[in-house]
C-alpha cells in the first residue's frame, strides 16, 4: 500500500566517495526548493558516522535523504530502523540495486521528484546476524567480488569495474562445501555461490529471481551447483532476469530464516560490503522500513 505524504524538512546525507559522490546535485535540490521540500545537507564518511547523524538528528526532520549507492544505503539501515524515519533515495553509487528495484530513476533531479511527491512505502529488510541488508546475503563468488572490487577501481570504472573484477574471480574461482537449513531441514551442498536476496536486485542488475519482491516478506535463496566452472559462464545470461532458478543446477528456497553453515568461517557480503561471516542465520523484518518510492507494480 502506497501512501502519499510529502515532506516539509529533510535531512540529506550524502556520500562524497560514491561513483557520482561529487557529481553537481543542484538540479535535485533545485527540485526540492521549488516542492517547498526544505533540505539540510550533511557530508558523511564512516558507517559509524552516517548512523550517528541519523540517531542525532532524525527527529527533527520529516525524512533522511541518503545520497550514495548501496553500501552507503547499508550503512544507514540500523539508524533508519531505530528511528523509523521515512527513507529518500537518491542514486548516486555504482551499482544502485536498491533503487533498480524500487523503480526510483537513476538522475537525480527525477529522483528528487519522488520524494518530494510523498509516495511512501513499506519494505522488508533482511537481518543476517542481526546486521540488516537491503538486497542480498551472498557467499562465494560475489563475496570474493565484493573483496576484490575495492572504491577506487568503482570510481574510475563504474559498472565495467564489476565486470573487470568479475573476470579475475572466476579465473580462481572455486566450490565450497555448506549445510542450508531452511524449514523444511538442513541439506548439504557443493556450490560455487549461495546468495539469499531480500530484494529483487544485486550486483549491478543481476535478480535474486524473476519474482522476487523486497514487500513479500520472504527472503529467496538460491545456489549455484553446476559441475564445471565453464557452465557457470555459460549460465550467467540467465541471471539478469533471474530465470536461473528455472535450472536443475541451481537449488532454490524461500522462508523468513535460512541459516547457512560452512566447515570454516567464511566472509558474507552484505549489499556489496562484506560485514559478517558464516555461520550466518538469516531472517527477515517485514515492513520494516517507510521508503519514497512509486507504487509497486501488481
Amino acid at each position: 500500500m502506497v501512501t502519499a505524504e510529502p515532506p516539509r524538512r529533510a535531512l540529506l546525507l550524502r556520500n562524497p566517495h560514491s561513483k557520482q559522490g561529487e557529481a553537481p546535485i543542484e538540479a535535485a535540490l533545485a527540485r526540492f526548493a521549488a516542492r517547498g521540500v526544505d533540505v539540510t545537507e550533511l557530508p558523511i564518511g564512516s558507517s559509524d558516522e552516517i548512523c550517528a547523524q541519523i540517531k542525532a538528528r532524525a527527529g527533527a526532520f520529516d525524512c533522511v535523504i541518503v545520497g550514495g549507492g548501496d553500501g552507503t544505503l547499508n550503512a544507514a539501515a540500523p539508524a533508519i530502523l531505530e528511528s523509523g524515519a521515512p527513507l529518500g533515495v537518491l542514486p548516486m553509487g555504482t551499482a544502485n540495486d536498491l533503487a533498480r528495484t524500487l523503480d526510483i530513476p537513476t538522475a537525480l533531479d527525477a529522483a528528487a521528484d519522488i520524494i518530494a511527491d510523498g509516495k511512501r512505502r513499506r519494505i522488508d529488510v533482511g537481518m543476517a546476524n542481526d546486521l540488516p541488508f537491503f538486497n542480498v546475503a551472498s557467499l562465494g563468488l560475489s563475496a570474493e567480488l565484493a573483496e576484490t572490487l575495492d572504491g577506487a577501481t568503482k570510481r574510475r570504472f563504474g559498472r565495467l569495474g564489476y565486470a573487470l573484477a568479475g573476470l579475475k574471480v572466476l579465473r580462481n574461482a572455486a566450490t565450497f562445501r555448506a549445510v542450508i537449513v531452511t524449514g523444511a531441514g538442513a541439506v548439504r551442498v557443493k556450490t560455487y555461490q549461495i546468495a539469499v536476496g531480500n530484494g529483487r536486485y544485486y550486483g549491478g542488475g543481476v535478480a535474486v529471481r524473476a519474482d522476487a519482491r523486497i514487500d513479500d516478506a520472504l527472503l529467496d535463496l538460491y545456489s549455484l551447483e553446476p559441475g564445471s566452472l565453464w557452465k557457470v559462464i555459460a549460465l550467467a545470461p540467465l541471471f539478469k532476469r533471474g530465470h536461473h532458478t528455472a535450472l536443475r543446477e541451481v537449488r532454490t528456497a524461500r522462508g523468513r530464516q535460512l541459516e547457512i553453515r560452512t566447515a570454516e568461517p567464511m566472509p558474507v557480503n552484505l549489499d556489496g560490503e562484506l560485514a559478517t561471516q558464516t555461520p550466518v542465520v538469516l531472517k527477515v523484518l517485514p515492513a520494516a522500513i517507510e521508503v519514497f518510492a512509486p507504487e509497486a507494480d501488481s
